[in-house]
């Protein structure tokens, strides 16, 4: 279906309200992307989304949106806390998928004489690939702790620093009733605990190219040519299963809501229900999942430093930068019309971005705003950027998850010869 778009200006473009929408769409793209946004489904979603109760100012899609389950990916709503509610199709299966960078004092003349055996002992100590599992093996009863606690179960442990927590989204660690996941789920997660998975999912060591504020760099403890580790994964199939496991619960339990959606992924527990509580608790021990999963990697690839470099990882100044996820759903105050609301805010691939001075920002970064980190795509730049108070008036305090792709991964398995990646 074609769409009419009402141009707002240069990078944002408009869904007029009608039909089922209670507020219009709002798409943040160039003249060149939004064509690209049109091959999709991703603009029939965006209104879709609008339809939701309790939906305020509008159904949001951010630079790199495509089409995904029910939200497009790239997708932002706030839904009012007492009259909307939770829908899985808005905060997606993979339950805090996220990024994390990890800063160091080495140069790449540094490590280039050891980026093959740095390589090799980080592949060897953290499995990728689909349902791999991880080094570490819990039981289910011993995951249920840190389903629980989150990264506070990794300090607890000796897999994180003291320091660690607090520059991670909300300090790593959201208390969460673990009575409220599935056995199913429990069993998935148990063994990828730890591991990165598959898709665009990553360890890479990366070299600083470019500094364009230098002010907000030096906060962030980041100068040009300093190598830094990303860390790109998410809760794997554990929350694959919570997703999964409550989608179809909402699917029986209110099949009177999904008879009048627009589509029928958009499915939500009403606010105020069991299920909208449970699901959230049940998101909340995915959300500690990924914390703790990108932990241990975080601290196996210390490890592969210490061991290949030859000296601690305090030594190289391995800290984390900041951990942001950009699958999740928040209860968060936001502005509006004047007046200060409590709202879900639904973030499915968007990253949170708050602005400076926000309490939520870490102490050291709050004169700057919170560091928001963009993942390129394979063999292209990711980026370090840093929250304004446009986003919090225009996004919900959000923005892109990723550089976005121009072609699928399908695609670019046929164009692209593995030379050129390893180049």
């Amino acid at each position: 279906m074609v769409m009419e778009l009402k141009k707002i200006n240069d990078m944002v473009w408009e869904i007029p309200k009608e039909g089922q929408m209670n507020v219009p769409g709002r798409i943040f793209a160039s003249e060149k992307l939004i064509e690209k946004i049109k091959g999709d489904n991703t603009i029939e979603q965006t209104k879709n989304v609008a339809a939701l109760p309790g939906i305020y100012k509008y159904s949001i899609a951010l630079p790199d949106c495509h089409q995904g389950y029910g939200f497009p990916i790239g997708g932002v709503a706030a839904l009012d806390y007492e009259k909307g509610g939770l829908s899985p199709g808005g905060i997606g299966f993979d339950i805090n998928c996220g990024v994390r960078i990890i800063r160091t004092n080495l140069t790449l003349s540094d490590i280039k004489p050891h980026l093959k055996e740095l390589l090799d002992t980080i592949f060897k100590n953290i499995p990728s690939g689909v349902g791999r599992a991880g080094k570490l093996r819990l039981s289910k009863s011993e995951l249920l702790e840190p389903l629980a606690k989150g990264v506070k179960w990794a300090v607890e442990q000796g897999y994180a620093w003291k320091e660690d927590p607090k520059f991670l989204e909300e300090n790593g660690s959201m208390l969460a009733d673990t009575d409220t996941v599935s056995d199913k789920a429990l069993k998935r997660g148990k063994e990828q605990i730890g591991t990165t998975g598959a898709g665009n999912h990553f360890v890479e060591i990366q070299l600083i190219k470019d500094i364009f504020n230098e002010d907000v760099a030096k906060v962030f403890g980041l100068e040009k040519g300093q190598v830094c580790i990303m860390i790109h994964t998410g809760s794997r199939g554990f929350g694959h299963q919570v997703c999964t496991d409550y989608l179809r619960e909402m699917e029986n339990k209110f099949n009177d809501i999904v008879s009048k959606l627009p589509d029928r992924e958009l499915i939500y527990a009403p606010a105020g229900t069991d299920t909208c509580a449970e699901y959230y608790e049940a998101m909340k021990c995915a959300a500690n999942f990924a914390w703790c999963n990108r932990q241990l990697i975080t601290h196996w690839t210390r490890e592969a430093f210490q061991k290949v470099i030859g000296q601690s990882a305090e030594d190289l100044g391995m800290h984390i930068v900041y951990d942001v996820c950009h699958n999740i759903g928040k209860v968060e105050k936001h502005k509006i019309d004047g007046q200060t609301r409590k709202v879900y805010v639904h973030r499915k691939g968007a990253t949170r971005s708050f602005p400076p001075g926000h309490e939520d920002v870490p102490a050291v970064y709050r004169k700057v705003g919170q560091p928001v980190l963009i993942p390129g795509s394979m063999g292209t730049a990711s980026y370090v950027l840093h929250g304004t108070k446009e986003a919090m008036n225009l996004t919900f305090g959000s923005t892109a998850h990723g550089a976005g792709r121009i072609s699928s991964r399908a695609q670019m398995l046929r164009t692209t010869r593995g030379e050129k990646v390893k180049e």
